[in-house]
């Protein structure tokens, strides 16, 4: 297959996906399978465990030992989903492209914002979709907060703080807590990733980037307590926090505007009812909170001494990711998250490491 295909093709878009972590199996597998147009044809790990575990999950779902298998039958297949090791997404998003094939790539998208660019235009040469799975867009929170923001509640947002803290004091191992540079683990490019995304998709470019990165649990070798402050080019400034070394969490997001501030508490429910195995369905509540956990909104006053009035939180939509997706390949929609705006995040990750290296503030 090359391109795209028509919007009068009905048989669904066969998905071959690339890795069977928490990535694949959590996120990609269950979503990919959920939505209408879309069905989950093979499987790509060298785990026989994940193998088997694919097949109970996914009965019917063909595995295949390595990405290599998936090139030698593209014509089988209508899109390749990358959900392997940070240090693979270029390789075999590249060779996923030369196949011909259409990519979704979980974030980050490359090292670099350089390769991730490189990536672009080599999809853009094959007239080809590569998109980045950034789910976080589809928060439930997030699409309060950018309700709120377009309706005028907040006045003019000022200053943006979100945070993305646990409390995991014990190293769990892993490629992701690595130190070796080719494995791009640490926060600030995994749980960075989001929060960097989320501060552009609201308020725009950045043009100031200042950092600063830790180490703090034994034996770790990469950063796991990071904050990033970004001033964008609309004069708003976001303050990120990401870490694995919080012992008392702060707010999801506290958002101060002219007119009024804006407090949320609490994770979206998605990641956890995805890992316990709930999947989304047509006409089954998704992706809902208890009001006990509603954000306020108000001026004056700390929502915890009852300042400010609850607003209820939207309904997340992960499964509006894959949607968006399966029509654009199509030829019916537009690409969810481009793998320039990915690039874009990527040039205030690689700013904010360098800041946090130097101790300097970095122009963009």
């Amino acid at each position: 297959m090359t391109g795209s295909l028509t919007g009068t093709d009905t048989a669904p878009l066969r998905v071959g996906l690339v890795g069977y972590g928490l990535a694949g199996s959590v996120f990609h597998a269950p979503l990919i399978a959920a939505t209408e147009g879309l069905v989950l044809d093979t499987v790509t790990t060298g785990n026989p465990e994940r193998q088997a575990q694919a097949l109970a999950a996914h009965p019917g779902v063909r595995t295949a030992d390595s990405p290599e298998e998936l090139w030698a039958r593209a014509d089988e297949l209508d899109l390749i989903v990358v959900a392997s090791p940070n240090k693979t997404h270029v390789p075999i998003a590249t060779a996923a492209l030369t196949a011909g094939l259409p990519v979704v790539v979980d974030k980050p998208v490359a090292g670099t914002a350089a390769e991730a660019r490189e990536l672009a235009a080599l999809a853009e040469e094959r007239g080809l979709l590569l998109s980045v799975f950034q789910n976080r867009r589809w928060d439930n929170d997030f699409l309060t907060l950018r309700r709120l923001i377009a309706d005028g509640s907040l006045g003019h947002v000022q200053r943006f703080e979100s945070r993305f803290e646990r409390w995991r004091p014990q190293l769990k191992g892993g490629w992701r807590e690595s130190g070796a540079p080719e494995e791009i683990g640490g926060l600030l490019f995994d749980l960075g990733s989001h929060v960097v995304d989320q501060a552009l998709v609201l308020f725009g470019p950045a043009v100031r980037v200042y950092a600063e990165s830790d180490v703090r649990r034994p034996g770790a070798e990469t950063d796991d307590d990071t904050f990033i402050a970004i001033t964008h080019a609309n004069g708003v400034r976001s303050h990120l926090y990401v870490s694995a070394t919080t012992a008392q969490l702060g707010p999801r997001f506290r958002v101060l505007g002219s007119s009024a501030g804006f407090v949320k508490y609490g994770l979206d429910p998605q990641e956890a009812d995805l890992r316990e195995g709930l999947l989304p369905a047509p006409g089954k509540p998704w992706g809902v909170e208890p009001e006990s956990l509603w954000g306020r909104l108000g001026a004056g006053e700390s929502p915890l001494t009852g300042g400010g009035i609850p607003v209820e939180t939207l309904p997340g939509e992960y499964p509006a990711y894959y949607a968006a997706v399966a029509a654009a390949v199509r030829g019916d929609g537009t690409n969810p998250v481009t793998a320039h705006e990915a690039a874009a995040a990527l040039d205030v990750l690689e700013a904010a490491k360098r800041s946090a290296r130097e101790g300097i503030t970095v122009t963009l």
